[in-house]
Order: C-alpha cells, then sequence, then structure tokens
C-alpha cells in the first residue's frame, strides 16, 4: 500500500500543477493578450472562458479531493471516524458544488444560445 500511496501522491501533484498552469494560461489569455492573434497554432488556448474555466478549475479540485480522501481511506487506521466522516463531507461539498458550477453555465450557454437566435 505503501507504492500506491506514493503513485497517489505523484497523481495529486501533477493534477496540482495542471491546475496551476491552467489558470495561469487563462489569466493571461483574458488578461493580458489573445492568443488567437498569433501565427504559432496555439488558437486552442484561446478557447478557455471564465464559464469553461471555473467547471475545468472545480473539476481538478474534485480530482484532488478524490484522490486525497482515497489515500486517506487505504491509511484508515490513522484516523478517527469523525475526522473520515468531516472528510467525505467536505469531499461531497465539492462534488456537489463542481455539479451546480455545471450546471449554471450550461443555462448560461443555453440563455446566449437564444440570444443569439432573437
Amino acid at each position: 500500500t505503501d507504492t500506491i500511496l506514493k503513485m497517489l501522491g505523484l497523481i495529486d501533484a501533477a493534477l496540482v500543477a495542471s491546475l496551476v498552469v491552467m489558470v495561469i494560461i487563462s489569466g493571461y489569455e483574458n488578461f493580458v493578450s489573445r492568443f488567437d492573434d498569433q501565427d504559432g497554432g496555439v488558437h486552442w488556448l484561446g478557447t478557455i472562458d471564465v464559464g469553461s474555466l471555473k467547471v475545468k478549475v472545480a473539476s481538478t479540485i474534485v480530482a484532488i479531493s478524490s484522490i486525497h480522501l482515497l489515500q486517506v481511506f487505504l491509511n484508515s487506521s490513522s484516523y478517527t471516524t469523525d475526522q473520515l466522516m468531516w472528510l467525505t463531507i467536505i469531499h461531497l461539498a465539492f462534488v456537489v458544488s463542481a455539479l451546480m458550477l455545471a450546471y449554471i453555465d450550461r443555462l448560461m450557454g443555453l440563455s446566449k444560445g437564444k440570444k443569439d437566435e432573437a
């Protein structure tokens, strides 16, 4: 189980690093310069808008929380029942928040589509 815990730690670190890169790229694209103006072939970077960024960040936070919770459950002898309960409740709060953000982003996309048709 020690090897599995170390691998989960590496996956967790990779997800955190990708979250940081995602925020840096979208922040640069939104506040400094557009990537679409360049001829370097990075047009896919310009497709990260605020709504999709929120959903991607929330999804990454849920994935990080899932990995952390899995690490805790694999090493559950070190935790009390109350600690396990609260960690699960916090994880479920992250999941519900991510689902609500995705739902709101979908509603905003549908309302933008109706405005474009009018």
